[in-house]
């Protein structure tokens, strides 16, 4: 296996500051990892599939979602929240895998958030012109705690602004293997993903996957 996964040639970890306390931190993940992140990925979509949820406006979100670790975050006309149970299946979600957990651990600790501790892994699936328009995590209860945010597959133009929805973003390019990391000060950030363009990737074919870890209770 070969750098083709990331960007056609192997790339050296390094860190960038966004703003205090939200970092990039660029090829954290690299393929070898990667490859076990999808096949985790693919068992946990197997107990609970990905779908489109609905905002409480009743618009259908363009990202596909599922979740995995004691709590998921839901989306439906009764509003945003986390819940223990997957409504689409009727059942608890299925558990971090151990895989996640250490990740989120070890990124979070590198960009100065020692003993993160997620318990809720929302797990996003962006097809060409899929969207996320910005917005805050704020249906957490702990807000001392970061997010985790790494990325697999195709790249993706991310946006990380102040903590006003007006504020002008930054907008960086993020590849297959790279983690955001954001907490303290920049916790309520607004941030968002503009719609992916079209392309074919090793690792996830026509798609970019993306693990959010938060500490939801």
């Amino acid at each position: 296996m070969t750098g083709d996964l990331f960007t056609g040639l192997a790339r050296d970890p390094s860190m960038e500051t966004l703003t205090e306390g939200a970092l990039l931190l660029r090829a954290f993940v690299d393929e070898d990892e990667a490859i076990r992140l999808m096949a985790a990925i693919d068992t946990v979509l197997e107990a609970s599939p990905l779908r489109h949820m609905q905002t409480p406006g009743g618009f259908r979100m363009s990202v596909a979602m599922s979740n995995c670790g004691r709590y998921g975050w839901v989306t439906d006309r009764r509003g945003y929240r986390y819940q223990s149970r997957d409504p689409l299946v009727e059942r608890d979600w299925p558990a971090m895998p151990s895989l996640f957990a250490a990740l989120a651990g070890r990124a979070a600790a590198a960009a100065g958030f020692a003993g993160f501790d997620p318990d809720a892994c929302l797990i996003n699936r962006y097809e060409p012109a899929a969207r996320m328009s910005l917005h805050q995590d704020k249906n957490e209860l702990d807000m001392t705690q970061p997010i985790v945010s790494v990325s697999l597959g195709l790249p993706a133009t991310f946006l990380f602004g102040g903590m006003a929805r007006t504020d002008k973003p930054q907008r960086m390019r993020l590849e297959s293997g790279d983690v955001v990391v954001w907490g303290g000060p920049a916790r309520l950030a607004f941030h968002g993903i503009d719609p992916l363009r079209e392309g074919e990737h090793a690792l996830t074919g026509r798609c970019r996957y993306n693990l959010t870890f938060r500490r939801a209770r």
